[in-house]
């Protein structure tokens, strides 16, 4: 699940692609984890999810002030879409904005969250 935040860009994308393929989170012969999608040959959905950039620090209520606009968030997905399409040939992915029922099954006693921080941006002085 992808969630777009206010200044990611086509470099967060292509560095979130490249550790999502090369994440060693699966289990090698002795059940270490050792391997990346790519060494155990799996697939790979990308469902775009903007409440996973909700701020939930505090009150009842989550803010979606980090989510990006939807025009630009949408943008950002589906760009990175095509460049895993491009680099790995089985890949899936969901609708942007679309209502989906997805069914998830974790394999384990662990849940990762990769995030990509923007770049730092220095001020210029005149």
């Amino acid at each position: 699940m992808v969630g777009i935040e206010r200044g990611d860009g086509p470099p967060q994308a292509e560095r979130l692609l490249e550790r999502l393929l090369s994440y060693r989170v699966f289990a090698d012969s002795k059940g270490h984890m050792n391997l990346s999608l790519a060494d155990v040959e799996g697939a790979l959905l990308v469902v775009p999810q903007f409440t996973l950039a909700a701020d939930t620090g505090k009150g009842t209520r989550p803010s979606f002030t980090p989510a990006a606009p939807p025009p630009l968030g949408k943008q950002i997905f589906e760009y990175l879409f095509a460049q895993a399409k491009a680099r790995y040939s089985r890949c899936a992915a969901g609708r942007f904005g679309a209502h989906m029922q997805l069914s998830l099954t974790n394999d384990g006693p662990v849940t990762f969250t990769l995030q990509i921080p923007p770049a730092v941006q220095t001020a210029t002085t005149e």
